[in-house]
């Protein structure tokens, strides 16, 4: 991918869009298909300071991702049940671009937030994890990203170790502490 290299004192503008086809998978359990369509932020690219790797910031308080609920979360199939959301809080999503080759890089933290129907809300889980273009390899989990193409598209995964909560019932419901994979489909492209 050419993706243009910045080469002023002031940081290129950049637009972060999710999309559909993603997918999310802790423990023991399948992977669940999510459509993140709709959610995004803006960022910026740095000037290289040596060779083609550019520093990459999308600030977490312009971040939005679609929480995972019955209208964007399928496991085995079927919707999540009703009721049930889980809204994703970014708190940081920074690293790298490779501006030749598209290999992008980018440490995401962010607090996972489940509720059922009113009735019951867990305490976050923190999550922190490299989302990256390549190859990540975990002891349960693994998968393959997609470099930026032509048209800014990329798939950025990731593998985590999940905390316990402190809650008991989820902690145990989770089998917590494990692995979470993250499988995002989004494009980041420059804005005029």
């Amino acid at each position: 991918m050419a993706f243009p290299v910045n080469s002023g004192p002031v940081p290129t503008r950049l637009q972060l869009q999710t999309g559909a086809d993603c997918a999310l998978a802790i423990g023991r359990y399948p992977q669940f298909r999510y459509d993140a369509r709709g959610g995004g932020g803006m960022g910026g690219l740095d000037a290289p300071e040596g060779g083609n790797d550019q520093a990459l910031v999308f600030p977490a308080e312009g971040l939005c991702i679609p929480a995972l609920t019955w209208q964007t979360t399928r496991i085995l199939g079927l919707p999540l049940p009703p009721g049930l959301s889980i809204t994703i809080a970014p708190t940081q999503l920074a690293g790298r671009l490779h501006a030749t080759t598209g290999e992008v890089t980018l440490r995401f933290q962010a607090r996972f937030r489940f509720r059922l129907a009113g009735l019951y809300q867990a305490p976050d889980l923190v999550i922190d994890t490299q989302l990256g273009t390549g190859l990540v390899q975990g002891q349960r989990h693994s998968a393959v990203g997609q470099p930026l193409g032509d048209d800014g598209g990329a798939l950025l995964v990731g593998v985590a170790m999940v905390p316990p909560s402190g809650d008991r019932w989820l902690d145990r419901f989770l089998g917590l502490p494990d692995e979470a994979l993250a499988m995002l489909r989004c494009s980041i492209t420059p804005v005029a």
